[in-house]
């Protein structure tokens, strides 16, 4: 058995895509995943399997949310040796300590295109830095996400691929809860 974290795209934000964790959490338990917990209420799902974790176990678990709960949501998920990766990749340690709340990583369905990263990096406006690694992309939002012009929705169409972000100290909690 080998621990992963689902990460759910656009869920409980805003009012919108509503899925009561605890009810996601039996989900993936009816779906023969062992170990299932959830952190906080926007999409975060540890749990065991022995399968391999790939593009098809996302599209499996996107399709049995949208039967079971009438939403449709993206699933990236990562095993914990990819999160603990993750981790260690993170290209901006001083902003990590300093002020872990404003550090996003954002976890991208697939790896992207240095052109595409160069692509989004002409269209900031402000004083907000990204850079990618395999499948993450991480970016600095000094001034805060919610004021930011860098949206999710700018991020996946200048890469091609769809992303959700969880703050710093958020990916702290996850491989904690991963270990």
């Amino acid at each position: 058995m080998s621990k992963h974290v689902a990460f759910l795209r656009a869920v409980n934000v805003g009012g919108r895509n509503l899925v009561p964790m605890s009810e996601l959490c039996d989900l993936f338990g009816s779906l023969d995943f062992t170990g299932v917990k959830s952190l906080l209420q926007s999409g975060n799902v540890i749990f065991d399997t022995d399968r391999r974790v790939d593009e098809t176990i996302e599209t499996m678990l996107e399709a049995q949310t949208a039967k079971r709960f009438g939403v449709t949501v993206d699933y990236i998920v990562r095993s914990a040796p990819e999160l603990a990766t993750a981790i260690a990749s993170n290209p901006f340690p001083a902003e990590a300590k300093k002020d872990p709340a404003h550090l996003l990583v954002l976890f991208l369905k697939n790896a992207v295109q240095p052109k595409d990263v160069r692509a989004l990096e002409a269209t900031i406006q402000g004083s907000e830095r990204i850079q990618a690694r395999g499948k993450q992309l991480y970016a600095v939002y000094p001034e805060g996400v919610g004021r930011s012009k860098l949206t999710n929705a700018m991020i996946e169409k200048k890469l091609g691929v769809r992303a959700t972000g969880r703050n710093w100290n958020t990916v702290l909690k996850l491989a904690a809860l991963c270990k």
